[in-house]
This record gives structure tokens, sequence and C-alpha cells, in this order.
């Protein structure tokens, strides 16, 4: 099957498709794909009916539950867009049912479809199935040889960053949702230890969930990496004065009284299961272990020091 039409319902694909030059091919994108820029006049196919751009993280948080709650979809399908862009191959994901369209909305769109598409899911759980997710697309769209390109350098990056961490006990705590605690699982994980870290409470390839002070408290992280899925660096800084600079258990941590508290980009480099994840495993690298990584270049604005007063 000649593949010319693609609609992506995941923002970590449609970077892919414009890393493999084929971005004329895209038809429909997400709401949420704004990277690189040009995704962003690409027509939308999927929405979400919660606006999080105007919502704190506890509101997002209450949001979502009732939604769930109620059985009702968080994202929905723009049908006439859908059907003007007319896809061979529809790209979606069943790793996160609040992240990204799921499963729901690929079962609309397919019939709702007459020309029935190809499916395909990236579902990676880890740092290897996100590069093996970038062999598999290259197939399909007949890209092997970009394919390779990609993940050899991808591969070469991770490893530059292993070879050059010292063995030092650091013990890291990546937090995905402030308001409530959210461990940050998935690659996550995996991505801390590249970069010379021990990682606290969650595990690599596991799903986020829920946490807690106290396991925070029983953790004892001396660093602290905030990560609030979807969220940039300013808007982290925004919630954790919010929620957090003024609680008096957090101001108790050792990483808190040591100074070791950090906002990254997440929605860039951690939320999504993207190439940019190696971008994230640098800024790791550079906050987890600076003395080593002071000359490694990473995007600007994608990680800050959080100063406590």
């Amino acid at each position: 099957m000649t593949i010319k039409r693609i609609v992506s319902f995941l923002p970590s694909a449609t970077e892919l498709l414009y890393e493999f030059g084929i971005q004329d091919d895209l038809y429909g994108v997400t709401h949420e794909c704004k990277y690189p820029k040009d995704a962003v006049s690409k027509p939308k196919v999927i929405n979400s009916v919660i606006n999080s751009d105007e919502l704190s993280s506890k509101e997002i948080d209450t949001a979502t539950c009732q939604l769930l709650k109620d059985g009702k979809d968080i994202f929905v399908l723009n049908e006439e867009n859908l059907k003007n862009a007319n896809p061979d191959l529809i790209i979606s994901q069943e790793t996160c049912e609040v992240c990204a369209a799921y499963t729901n909305q690929v079962n609309k769109a397919v019939q709702i479809l007459q020309k029935k598409p190809m499916l395909f899911s990236m579902d990676p759980h880890n740092m290897n199935e996100i590069i093996n997710s970038v062999t598999e697309l290259g197939k399909i769209i007949d890209k092997k040889e970009k394919a390779k390109e990609i993940t050899d350098s991808l591969s070469k990056r991770i490893e530059k960053i292993r070879k050059n961490t010292n063995a030092k006990e650091i013990k890291v705590l990546a937090i995905e949702w402030i308001e409530p605690f959210f461990t940050a699982g998935h690659w996550v994980p995996e991505m801390i230890e590249i970069a010379g870290g021990i990682n606290m409470i969650s595990k690599t390839g596991e799903h986020s969930r829920r946490s807690d002070i106290d396991e925070i408290i029983n953790a004892n992280p001396d660093i602290i990496i905030l990560m609030p899925c979807g969220f940039d660096t300013q808007r982290t800084i925004k919630e954790y004065e919010k929620f957090l600079k003024n609680n008096e258990k957090w101001k108790n941590l050792k990483a808190v009284k040591m100074n070791k508290i950090f906002a990254v980009d997440a929605n860039s480099f951690f939320s999504k299961p993207s190439i940019r994840t190696i971008d994230g495993s640098e800024i790791l690298a550079k906050i987890i272990q600076p003395e080593i990584f002071e000359e490694l270049t990473v995007p600007d604005r994608s990680f800050a020091h959080i100063e406590n007063d």
C-alpha cells in the first residue's frame, strides 16, 4: 500500500514525520501538535474538551477525573477535517487515554471514513522502544534509510551521556503532576538513569500514578525535578509557587533544603515518547551532574533552577 496521506493523532508522531521530511503528506494533526511550528498550520482532526491552558494542575485533574468517571471522552474528533484529510494512514497511541487521542477516537475515525486507512499505534514505554518506533514507522512510510540515520544519531547521543557520567549515588525524583502528585513513569526513570541518577519511586515502563508527600519524604531524594505533563518550564514554576513553595512538609525535604529543585520543559522533552526525549536525557545530565556536562548544549529555556527563599 502506498502511503500518500497521513493523519497523526499523536504529537510525537507529528514531530517524527517532520524529521522524516514528509510533512507535505501530513493532512491532519491534533490541537497539541505544536512542534515544529509549521505543524500548527495543519488542519486539526483532534481537539480537547478541556482548555488546559487556562486551568491549574488541580483544576485539570478535577475536570479529567470527572470526564473519566462519567464515561465521556477527553478528546473529540473533527469529522469534517478528517474526511477532508482522507488518510491512507492514521498514527495513534494506546499508552495513555489522558495524554493524547485514544482508542475511542481511532474507532470513530475508521467508522466515518469510506476508505479504510492503515492504522499504526506508537506505544513505547522505554527509550529503546522509542527508538524502535522510528524504525517501525520508517518501514511503513518507505523511509528505512532515513530511519536508520535518525536512530543511529539518537543511539550515539544516548551512549555519549552514559559513558561520561560518574557512578555517584545521586537519588533523583521526577514528579509528573504537582496537584495532586503523580510519579513520572514510562521512559522517564530510564532517562534519569542514563543521565547518571538513581531514579526514586517509579520504575521504567510503569504507568505514572498518584503519589503523596509522605512517599516523597520516605524516598528522601537528593534532587527533585518537576515535569508536569504538557507544561513548559515557566508554567511549572508558576505551579510550584502556587501549590508547593509554602508547603511546610515540602520545605523540610532534603532536596529543598539543599536547593536542588528544578523545573523542566516537560511538554517538549519529557511528556511525549518523541525523539526529543534524547534532548531530555541531555537536560537531565546537566541537572544531575553539572560539573561533567557543563559544556553540553541544551535548548534555551528547557530547564530552570528553582530558588528557595
